[in-house]
């Protein structure tokens, strides 16, 4: 937009705020007729308004802005800490700690080899690199798995799987950025450097739990509105807190949302926060597309050895890929899994967006000028072609392993033979089929998140006019 930074700030801020939220959900007019996630077309839309586009969006927003990878962080990893029941991590809790290790920590190596060893990159910049290489992307992966209706054992591994993903991910991260901050200061990197955010992420795991376990004591009997306030000041503040010790709030809003949920067995508050979050996430990944930089991307910076970014991000995207796969099959072999989930679930776990494209900003902004800029591109970029595939990668392991089916024989099995012994026509079959799917349908066509919220918003509504009618005041 022409002038757009010369008018007054606090109009500029508001008008890009609009121009991101807009634009971000015209593009997911496009990306749904295509079967595609939300994300991808969030990111396209940044591309399209950043500076290798319309230049809408002033560099001023954006460097306001950069408060957003840390939150929008916080809200994911507090998402993804309800799948942390202890009742069911006592069940397989072992073999998929294992699965997982051996996954991300493929992918990790891997990449590890490809840049620092093959390519010959700086080290600060490859172990970071095969660090965020280790994350998954949980949304992509749960909304396949919502639209097929999939369930079994594959399926439980699977978001298991994904979820500790995240984890790992996180303490790798940390470790490789206080290896790659040493590595650029020119120390010599010790036990210590190793150590040091090992500890500060078991304090954050602690000081996460000590919070899961006051916002359950804090919501007991709250009513709806305060629920949310409380939750998401508590987010905020435990963020606040990470961002002034310079550690990631991933782990530690786990660890909150684990507590919280093992505690109450509430799951609604999760649904409730679900519904309300996608424009705060909505501009954290629009905000992620606008500092795609094509400049980069085409580039041979320092530190590259004389090899473009887009082919060290061609490389990457494959080179994760095997990673994942080769893992995944390796780890499941090792605990005993089925031949379907073994042979499977790398298929399921390409998707990568949320928490790496997060952990990114976060590496960017620490490194600098040091590889910051060609980290997030890579990331980004990338990002984008795992989620075009990521989620069609994930509806074929879901259909392979025996999930789900889209055969109509599956979906609504029906005897053969009527009560006196005759066998069924064709027709009488179907008409069977089709009243058994209608009877599975949900009443409401609302989705769960949205159930959640206007339900408890009605029961808010509803204690407001008992509170009225008999003068007793509601706890709020």
């Amino acid at each position: 937009m022409p002038g757009l930074n010369e008018i007054s700030p606090v109009a500029s801020v508001i008008i890009s705020v609009a121009i991101m939220l807009t634009s971000g959900f015209l593009f997911t007019r496009v990306t749904k007729k295509l079967s595609l996630p939300d994300v991808t077309a969030y990111i396209l839309a940044g591309i399209a308004i950043g500076p290798y586009g319309l230049k809408l969006i002033s560099g001023g927003v954006v460097e306001g802005t950069s408060f957003l990878p840390d939150v929008a962080l916080s809200f994911i990893a507090f998402s993804t800490g309800q799948f942390f029941r202890f009742s069911a991590l006592r069940q397989n809790g072992a073999k998929v700690i294992f699965i997982t290790l051996t996954e991300a920590l493929m992918a990790s190596l891997l990449v590890f080899i490809l840049t620092y060893l093959v390519l010959g990159l700086s080290l600060a910049f490859s172990i970071v690199l095969a660090a965020l290489a280790s994350a998954t992307a949980p949304a992509s992966t749960m909304m396949t798995i919502r639209q097929t209706g999939a369930k079994g054992d594959f399926v439980n591994t699977l978001l298991q799987v994904v979820a500790l993903d995240d984890v790992v991910s996180l303490v790798a991260y940390s470790i490789a950025i206080s290896v790659a901050v040493s590595s650029l200061n020119g120390g010599q990197v010790d036990v210590k450097n190793i150590l040091l955010p090992i500890g500060t992420n078991l304090a954050a795991l602690a000081l996460g739990a000590a919070f899961g376990a006051l916002l359950s004591a804090i919501l007991k009997k709250r009513s709806t509105d305060n629920r949310l306030i409380i939750t998401i000041a508590l987010l905020f503040a435990f963020c606040g807190i990470c961002a002034l010790f310079d550690i990631s709030p991933l782990l530690g809003c786990m660890s909150m949302a684990t507590a919280y949920i093992n505690i109450t067995d509430d799951d609604k508050l999760f649904k409730q926060l679900n519904y309300w979050s996608p424009p705060l996430l909505l501009l954290f990944f629009v905000r992620s597309g606008v500092n795609f930089d094509l400049k980069v991307l085409v580039s041979t910076g320092e530190g590259m050895g004389g090899v473009s970014l887009l082919a060290i991000g061609v490389l990457y995207f494959i080179v994760r890929i095997l990673g994942k796969y080769i893992g995944a099959f390796l780890g499941c072999r090792a605990v005993g899994k089925s031949r379907k989930v073994t042979n499977y679930l790398g298929l399921a776990l390409i998707p990568q967006a949320g928490v790496a494209i997060g952990l990114a900003a976060l590496g960017a902004r620490t490194l600098g000028a040091n590889g910051g800029p060609m980290l997030e591109t890579i990331i980004l970029s990338s990002s984008v072609l795992y989620e075009l595939i990521g989620p069609a990668s994930a509806k074929a392991a879901l259909s392979l392993s025996g999930s789900y089916s889209d055969k109509i024989e599956d979906l609504a099995p029906v005897d053969e033979l009527l009560p006196d012994g005759t066998r069924k026509t064709e027709t009488q079959k179907l008409i069977e089929r089709i009243q058994l799917i209608q009877k599975t349908l949900p009443a409401r066509a609302e989705n769960e998140n949205e159930e959640a919220y206007t339900g408890a918003a009605e029961e808010y509504y509803a204690a407001v006019t008992r509170e009225r009618r008999t003068g007793k005041r509601m706890r709020r």
